[in-house]
């Protein structure tokens, strides 16, 4: 190491925000450092900001420009927003990508869909294995999290050691996957010079009791199932395999058939037996089989646990499908929580299966359901066990980062509260902000990469609110008008509260100024596109109180 070269940190995604996540990892002399990426992640739309959108994910054109000073990308675990977004932004990096057994498999999978090559993803072993990435040496550290073999990443380079925790939580039982080892933590805190450098899951920050582990719902799932007389289903998250593992046991213990609904939930559980992580699942049966079983003797378990609309959930939710039906008298079992603002898709499928009669079982009181991540006195218990000099919360909102700086600083630690676009150096005793990086996110719209300030999510918003209207004219070869024009409307009433129709009354007023306007108007196309679309907008602001988007066609006729 010389006085040039600096260590430096910057997320892009993932830092004042749950979702997204992608962290990067920089050593060398400044602004040419050699650099390493941790995760490439995605978030999820909503109708509000993001109307029609398929995938949210970071913009990466920082990473684009510098795509020859990155060694490598590392993935710490399989769940969307951490490995999402690998196979839509790995053709822009064409890096190589480490991730241990079960995440590379999944990863594999995403970038064979995309067309991409599968060897890009290259499956490592657990610590002490160390991939060897530039002035980089990076070991992966199981830990326990909802999603089996997450890791946590132990990152040395010459300015010391950085620990990249991942999501983790405290549980010593996970059902599938590795437990967390606080004696394999020790011996990290304890190698070379110690840690220098901790960035560290913030998520639960300020949940205040210890974490429960996932063994401690076995008995009240298999408690509640048993008691039931009609059909049971159940959703969670599709990637949590030890809780269908727990939900699928509960099941059979209470002597119901068990069947799996939903491809996410199908694919993880086969790539998880495949891999060795999942072993002992019990039996299950095709849905074509389900339908013959009495339904107080069969348990459905489902995707759809955020209130996804074409998820299994919300299919059973609007009546029959793949010809299984809930009646009254069955039971639905939310064991997940809702993640902040999918309240409204979670709560329409709840009420619509009371309408049916059937009884829904949410995780109001923690019997059903247990969380991924570590609480606060798991984080202060991590803290402690590494030591480290320096603390950068991240995954977490900008409230959730900022309390864990607080705990941090309360102990004596250095801590920055880094949110994305903030470059961050850790070469020195405490974290130093010293650039700010242009960030922001794209958008898979279809099968098309957009972005964000493109302005064709604006614009989809903008109709959203307002309503269309298409206005055309028909010039001939003179430029007078030809016939009438004509409008048509998008997303707007016929009529106003007068009762008078807007198309009617658009077109009137159309005619009338078409009628009267001069030679000059009617050649220059900008003057007449703005004189139809200023009246479209007068008129419907007069007619039903809103001022809708317009599109203009004027068609000229050519003589012959």
């Amino acid at each position: 190491m010389t006085k040039k070269d600096r260590l430096i940190y910057l997320p892009l995604g993932g830092a004042g925000e749950i979702g997204m996540n992608c962290y990067v990892y920089g050593y060398g002399p400044a602004g040419k450092e050699r650099l390493i990426v941790v995760d490439l992640g995605v978030t999820f739309p909503d109708m509000d900001t993001s109307p029609g959108v398929d995938l949210i994910m970071a913009d990466t054109e920082w990473l684009v420009k510098n795509a020859a000073r990155i060694e490598a990308i590392f993935i710490t675990h399989a769940h969307e927003d951490h490995v999402g977004a690998l196979a839509h932004l790995w053709p822009s990096l064409k890096k190589p990508v480490y991730a241990r057994v079960f995440t590379a498999a999944i990863a594999t999978l995403k970038m064979e869909e995309q067309g991409h090559p599968k060897d890009a993803v290259h499956t490592v072993g657990a610590r002490p294995e160390v991939v060897e990435a530039g002035p980089f040496r990076v070991q992966f550290v199981p830990v326990s999290h909802s999603i089996p073999e997450s890791s946590a990443l132990v990152i040395d380079t010459p300015a010391g050691r950085i620990v990249h925790t991942g999501d983790f939580k405290l549980d010593g039982s996970p059902i599938v996957g590795e437990p967390f080892n606080p004696e394999e933590w020790h011996a990290i805190a304890r190698e070379g010079e110690g840690v220098k450098a901790l960035v560290c899951d913030s998520t639960n920050v300020f949940v205040d009791h210890p974490g429960r582990s996932e063994a401690t719902l076995a008995g009240p799932l298999s408690e509640l199932i048993a008691a039931q007389k009609g059909m049971v289903v159940a959703t969670t998250f599709a990637s949590n395999v030890a809780r269908l593992k727990t939900l699928a046991e509960a099941g059979r213990a209470a002597g119901r058939t068990v069947c799996l609904l939903g491809r996410a939930m199908k694919r993880m559980t086969s790539v998880a037996e495949e891999t060795g992580v999942l072993k002992g699942f019990p039996g299950t049966v095709p849905p074509e089989e389900a339908v013959e079983v009495p339904r107080q003797n069969l348990m459905l378990i489902v995707t759809g646990s955020q209130g996804e609309r074409r998820a299994a959930s919300a299919q059973l939710s609007r009546g029959k499908y793949l010809g299984l039906e809930l009646k009254e008298g069955d039971t639905f079992l939310f064991s997940s929580k809702t993640i902040p603002g999918n309240e409204r898709g979670v709560i329409r499928i709840m009420n619509a299966y009371s309408e049916m009669g059937v009884d829904v079982v949410d995780d109001h009181d923690g019997l059903y359901h247990v969380s991924g991540h570590a609480n606060r006195p798991d984080l202060e218990a991590v803290h402690d066990l590494l030591r480290p000099k320096i603390l950068l919360p991240m995954h977490g909102e900008h409230r959730h980062l900022r309390e864990h700086v607080k705990i941090a600083t309360a102990k004596g630690i250095a801590a920055e509260l880094a949110v994305n676009g903030m470059l961050v150096d850790l070469t020195g005793d405490a974290p130093e902000v010293v650039e700010y990086i242009e960030t922001g996110r794209v958008y898979l719209d279809g099968n098309v990469m957009i972005g964000a300030m493109d302005g064709v999510v604006r614009d989809r918003i903008r109709m959203a609110l307002n309503g269309h209207v298409l206005a055309t004219v028909i010039t001939d070869e003179e430029d007078q008008p030809l016939g009438d024009a004509w409008v048509e409307l998008m997303g707007l009433p016929e009529t106003g509260r007068n009762g008078a129709g807007l198309a009617d009354q658009i077109e009137a007023e159309l005619g009338e100024m078409l009628a009267g306007a001069d030679d000059r108007l009617l050649r220059d196309d900008k003057k007449l596109d703005d004189a139809i679309r200023r009246i479209v907008r007068q008129v419907s602001m007069e007619v039903i109180g809103k001022k809708p988007e317009v599109t203009v066609v004027v068609s000229r006729l050519l003589a012959e």
